[in-house]
């Protein structure tokens, strides 16, 4: 596979964004149903910039853009050599960890590329083993634009934190290989995008279902059943405010302990799994169908049975109940659980706005608020794109 190119490598731009679990976390494991949404007002963005020989220092004009270790209570993103308004204080000292990557083409660290993200700033090929994801992002977007023999500084920068049931590991992901693309003038189709995110998934999760992949890049919602995904048209003029725990979720563990009590109680936990099958199903029939109080409904009621399955958290049961409390029509966990994230659901902005407060003043680190409809998410990327020009130009 490989895709067209054209024109001399140049820093190249790539963009993704966040995603949330509507329903059907863990049950999906088991063949049922789930619905994801795109939160495309939280971005990931990333840079690669070629190396033209020496070890490439990043450009001063990109250098603040680092990938976040944490997020304030404003919903804006800081890194710990970020100073608040966009500029970086100090440079890394680019201490390298070991990934196990080995050297990516046999050359030195002066002339292999760099990657900054997430506190590490390096060579790529020594990154830790956590960004192996984006290692192989790197490896596989540039044998298909046809530039192997180039190397990149990579540099990522991200609206919302990693390990909270965002898709933060695949919206890396889609965001390098767009930006290597883009910095070797090569074009890619939607579907040959999202295998190549998917070879880059492989690395992170072993047998990534695709999901995170699409609806970190697509617009719409996504009904996925048994590795069908099937596109879900919102009607239905609300919002979702996701609120940050702080506590970074464990995926794995939390699939682990769900499995374990599967075998020992199979019909219980069977009944709970289809349960929330059937409320994904429906909820997606609520989206385009503008049932804003039944889609309510079916959030409180799965949040609910998935801490019957003990994969939620009693700091993320603290902001449903804040969120429901404070005017929310429904609310629940999102992702893997463990911690992470919730997601509650808002009639209209002045009521999302009650619920985002509440929620601050509960404790969460952060608070964001989506529309669900995809008009009032085109005005908002408008007013962040306009809001971005002015605090570059």
């Amino acid at each position: 596979m490989q895709g067209e190119r054209g024109g001399e490598p140049r820093r190249g731009f790539g963009e993704t964004w966040a995603k949330a679990i509507l329903m059907g976390e863990h049950s999906v494991v088991y063949g049922y149903p789930a619905v994801a949404v795109p939160i495309q007002t939280l971005k990931m963005r990333a840079w690669a910039t070629p190396v033209r020989g020496g070890f490439s220092e990043l450009s001063d004009e990109i250098s603040g853009d680092v990938a976040v270790e944490g997020v304030g209570a404003d919903g804006f993103t800081r890194s710990s050599n970020d100073n608040g308004n966009g500029n970086s204080v100090s440079k890394g000292n680019g201490k390298a960890g070991r990934s196990g990557q080995g050297n990516l083409d046999g050359r030195d660290n002066r002339r292999q590329g760099t990657l900054r993200a997430l506190g590490y700033y390096g060579p790529l090929s020594q990154a830790p083993a956590q960004f192996g994801g984006l290692v192989r992002a790197v490896q596989v977007a540039s044998e298909f634009a046809g530039c192997a023999d180039r190397s990149f500084d990579i540099v990522t920068r991200s609206d919302f934190p990693a390990g909270r049931g965002l898709g933060s590991s695949a919206a890396a992901s889609g965001a390098v290989i767009r930006a290597v693309l883009d910095a070797c003038g090569a074009t890619a189709s939607a579907e040959q995008l999202a295998a190549l995110t998917n070879e880059a998934e492989i690395v992170t999760h072993g047998n990534p279902s695709g999901l995170d992949t699409v609806t970190t890049s697509g617009s719409h919602p996504v009904l996925f059943t048994r590795g069908d995904m099937r596109r879900v048209d919102v009607h239905l003029p609300a919002y979702l405010v996701i609120a940050d725990s702080g506590i970074a979720g464990s995926t794995k563990q939390a699939v682990e302990g769900v499995h374990g009590r599967y075998e020992s109680d199979r019909s219980r936990v069977r009944a709970i799994l289809e349960s929330l099958g059937d409320l994904a199903r429906q909820s997606a029939n609520d989206l385009e169908q503008g049932r804003l109080d039944s889609l309510g409904r079916c959030m409180d009621e799965a949040h609910g049975l998935l801490d019957t399955l003990r994969v939620s958290h009693p700091v993320v049961n603290a902001l449903v109940h804040t969120a429901r409390a404070s005017g929310a029509l429904g609310a629940k966990m999102t992702g893997g659980g463990l911690g992470g994230c919730i997601i509650a659901l808002a009639p209209d902005d002045r009521s999302a706005e009650h619920v985002r407060r509440a929620l601050l003043a509960a404790g969460a680190p952060a608070v964001w608020v989506h529309p669900l409809n995809q008009l009032d998410v085109e005005v908002a990327q408008h007013a962040s794109r306009e809001f971005d020009t002015s605090i570059s130009g």
